[in-house]
């Protein structure tokens, strides 16, 4: 793969014809040397695999038992495995697609964000239709992240409740003195309104690296008591073909299910470049960013395979959805770890907040800083009004459309391979001008192909998720 500070820009693929590639790295570098004095780049490797983790280590490493109790003891294990490994390619193709030069200035261009990168390289079609993509994931996301903090800081209240009048007991519900799920996500939204103040990605290494310790914590103690449960029981639960169901066709969705839970658990491509953009040079930001990918993949197979593994040896075929719901006592420890995965949970929301009021903000303006608020200074009322506004429609919908989450992983499965896999891979072959037909097209190519055929198959999983039988 060609590196960075050698890298030189292909052309651009369905609308070059229309504006050539020349013309466009001339248009970006006029407009990346206009921004590039207000911006001071002081990320470490250290400070990426932050971010890095905080995206990738969510909640759903709780569910990854009940993946791996489908696949079984081989093909759990195997399937986290390979999508390590699919995720690694993917991120350092796209990394090598945040630098270009303009071969008339011999001018550096930074692709800042995924839309800027497809723009530049395969033309302002692709721009839109990846940006379509990318704005609903991103807001997806944000709404996914309010209904699983909500439904955190419900398991703590049911824990507690459950600890003082026994697990018989009607706890926790609206009507018995317990709060509602919305009062929980207007609690997290008013958090974010405030967390959504902080200026840009450049900005918020502190709130990942927070983050990405909370997500170590819930991670560790679901790792624990999966190992405990084992301990105690004395034996390791499981088969190799994983749970066993009357219906072959039933098998064959469950399985697909979860692949793509795994799958779906791996990318960051969304917000790559927004993380390399933050990093210091020498050495040359794909570098940086290549050695924190693979370093937090590495970390993040280690807490997968850990919790999934542990978690399917504990339970067996009774494998919960959620890890930590298989486990009454101690419920200290359990309300500890989904408060830990709420604390998560505020910093990841920015993570995918911050790179869609990026795209909003560089296309209308973010307005002049033109008025002082009590704690956040002196800020932009234009932005104040538009981040407001953009989480309080996230945490409209998730209180409107409470099942929302099952929709947006549905259509994440669907967007999956155009924005992890397609675009990334058109990228890399139009900057490093590689030649069709050749053995590395053909190879990339090929990656490409088999990546399509198992999210397909894995998407149909999803679809039978929403439409079919709930899982157990």
């Amino acid at each position: 793969m060609g590196g960075v500070g050698g890298g030189g820009t292909g052309r651009g693929r369905g609308d070059r014809q229309a504006e050539p590639l020349l013309r466009k790295l001339s248009e970006s570098s006029s407009d990346n040397s206009s921004e590039e004095h207000l911006v001071k780049r002081t990320g470490t490797v250290w400070t990426a695999m932050a971010h890095v983790i905080t995206a990738v280590i969510g909640s759903g490493v709780l569910s990854l038992a009940w993946s791996v109790a489908q696949l079984g003891w081989v093909g759990g294990p195997a399937a986290m495995v390979l999508f390590a490994g699919v995720t690694v390619v993917q991120s350092s193709l796209l990394a090598d697609c945040y630098i270009s030069r303009d071969p008339e200035r011999g001018a550096a261009v930074r692709n800042r964000s995924y839309v800027d990168a497809v723009r530049l390289y395969l033309g302002e079609k692709s721009q839109m239709l990846s940006g379509f993509f990318l704005g609903f994931s991103l807001f997806g996301n944000s709404v996914v992240y309010t209904l699983t903090a909500a439904a955190s800081m419900r398991a703590i209240e049911r824990a507690n409740c459950y600890h003082r009048e026994g697990h018989g007991a009607p706890c926790c519900a609206a009507t018995a003195g317990g709060s509602s799920d919305a009062y929980y996500m207007l609690l997290f939204g008013l958090a974010q309104v405030a967390l959504s103040q902080i200026p840009d990605f450049h900005s918020m290494a502190w709130l990942s690296v927070f983050a990405a310790a909370m997500s170590f914590s819930y991670s560790f103690i679901g790792f624990g008591l999966g190992a405990a449960k084992v301990i105690e029981n004395g034996v390791i639960k499981g088969g190799i073909g994983g749970v066993s169901l009357v219906s072959p066709a039933q098998k064959v969705w469950r399985v697909a299910q979860a692949l793509g839970d795994i799958a779906f658990a791996y990318p960051f491509s969304l917000v790559l470049l927004e993380i390399e953009d933050t990093l210091r040079s020498p050495p040359a930001e794909s570098q940086t960013m290549k050695a924190a990918a693979r370093a937090s993949i590495a970390v993040t197979t280690f807490f997968y395979l850990g919790c999934g593994c542990f978690g399917y040896a504990a339970f067996g075929d009774d494998t919960p959805g959620n890890l930590l719901t298989g486990f009454g006592e101690p419920y200290w420890l359990v309300g500890l770890a989904n408060l830990c995965v709420v604390l998560h949970l505020l910093g990841g929301y920015q993570v995918y907040a911050q790179p869609m009021f990026a795209l909003v903000e560089r296309r209308f303006g973010a307005g002049v800083v033109d008025a002082e608020m009590p704690l956040l200074g002196r800020v932009s009322v234009s932005r104040l009004c538009f981040r407001t506004a953009n989480v309080a429609a996230a945490t409209a919908v998730a209180v409107w459309f409470p099942y929302f989450n099952q929709v947006v992983g549905l259509i994440g499965a669907f967007t999956f391979w155009p924005l992890a896999i397609h675009f990334p891979v058109q990228m890399y072959l139009a900057q490093g001008k590689v030649a069709p037909w050749t053995g590395r097209w053909l190879a990339i190519q090929a990656f490409s192909a088999g990546c399509l055929v198992a999210c397909g198959f894995a998407s149909v999983g999803s679809a039978m998720g929403v439409f079919g039988p709930e899982r157990s």
